[in-house]
């Protein structure tokens, strides 16, 4: 089968302080030079899509492929930069957002209540408080068919009710303030467990693990449809989830997951599925980085970090994706996973690797690799590489987008 991945053609870090002068002082700051590289790169890519999205979708109000995505990264760009053309900018294509809204899913990435908080968030920013305040009222009105456990909404992060959390957590992250009153961000995760404990008894699975979901009659793994990105969430502090449910129910849980996990090191899409082919954030081992470091965290078994440094291997050795250069399933996405690493465990590897992953995307195109159905998006195409590259920057504070908290 034809690899999925290009050789990756640099040395990787040998711990001589030499080896990662050109991008990085020894406080983990990025060096005047390579820093300009970046920013550089940064505004070459900012015109490249300015340009492209002159034939983008007109009516996807979406943050995974559409005018939400272009907002959420002008947003970033403002909370980074402080220049208030980027929020003028993010005002524009979230207002494009607002007026073509789904009307039917219910989540950050996929749905309307990405572009609502987006939305919230800007007018705030702007002192917009009326407008915020209509928007934040609409993303509050669908929290009561959110947490109905007959409702029949799913759980994942694309289209479920996890996507709906993260439109909740975000607010509150982005304002820094408890905008979005606690409980309600409690009761999803409840509604989670509930359905994730049914769903493991019908399912017969009880005995291997508590909690169980699907999405379409499929039991996925990764990050974004699956396991790895649900119980991320329901580890997290303060989400209501109590001492009794983390060890009887999540990290039971947790562990059967990780028994998935291939020899590699790589983990499958789906329960049952034997093939060990995809190394994306939305299915293999860079998606499943954040629930093993926060297993960590929150259990302090020493084999969940063991697994996540596997996860950085397998992201070394395989991630430099034919796909391209996207957040979903592109070497950006992948490279955030060098970020989570770096971040907790301080090592200076982990940098490098994401110094490495970064230089490949100043080469943006010339690699060969597929185009995305949606070329300048935030999930699939290059607004997702410009808002890597913009993290980078500060890589203490980077967050995987719409995901990592």
């Amino acid at each position: 089968m034809e690899p999925r991945a290009l050789k990756n053609p640099y040395s990787d870090y040998d711990g001589i302080p030499g080896c990662t002068a050109a991008y990085f002082d020894t406080h983990g700051r990025l060096t005047h030079e390579f820093a300009g590289r970046v920013r550089c790169k940064i505004a070459e890519l900012l015109e490249q899509m300015h340009h492209g999205l002159r034939s983008a979708d007109p009516r996807d109000c979406t943050a995974y492929t559409g005018w939400a995505g272009i907002s959420l990264l002008y947003l970033h760009l403002y909370n980074v930069f402080g220049d208030s053309s980027y929020l003028a900018k993010a005002l524009e294509f979230v207002s494009k957002s607002l007026n073509c809204l789904t009307r039917r899913w219910i989540t950050f990435l996929c749905g309307d209540t990405g572009p609502l908080a987006i939305a919230a968030v800007i007018f705030h920013k702007m002192q917009k408080q009326r407008e915020s305040e209509e928007c934040l009222n609409q993303l509050l009105q669908l929290h009561e068919s959110v947490v109905k456990l007959d409702s029949r909404v799913p759980d994942e992060m694309l289209y479920g009710r996890m996507g709906y959390l993260y439109s909740l957590v975000f607010v509150n992250e982005q304002l820094q303030q408890e905008r979005i009153p606690r409980q309600y961000i409690q009761q999803v995760c409840k509604t989670v467990l509930a359905s994730g404990a049914n769903l493991s008894m019908k399912s017969q699975f009880q005995e291997k693990s508590p909690l169980m979901y699907e999405w379409y009659q499929e039991y996925y793994v990764g990050a974004a449809h699956g396991l790895a990105g649900i119980y991320y969430f329901l580890m997290q502090p303060d989400f209501g989830v109590s001492q009794d449910q983390l060890l009887g129910l999540v990290k039971p849980s947790v562990d059967f997951l990780c028994n998935l996990k291939f020899p590699s090191g790589n983990y499958p899409p789906c329960i049952g599925d034997t093939r060990d082919l995809l190394v994306h954030w939305c299915h293999g081992a860079p998606g499943l980085i954040y629930m093993l470091i926060q297993a960590y965290k929150v259990f302090g078994v020493d084999q969940y970090m063991i697994d996540a440094v596997q996860c950085g291997e397998i992201i070394w050795n395989r991630g430099l994706l034919k796909k391209g250069y996207g957040l979903c399933h592109g070497v950006a996405g992948n490279a955030y996973g060098f970020l989570a690493l770096f971040k907790f465990t301080q090592d200076a590897k982990y940098l490098y690797r994401a110094c490495k992953f970064a230089e490949w995307c100043l080469d943006y195109g010339k690699h060969g690799c597929r185009t995305p159905d949606t070329p300048f998006s935030l999930f699939e195409g290059m607004a997702g590489t410009i808002y890597f590259l913009v993290d980078l920057l500060q890589p203490m504070r980077s967050k995987f987008p719409a995901f990592e908290l």
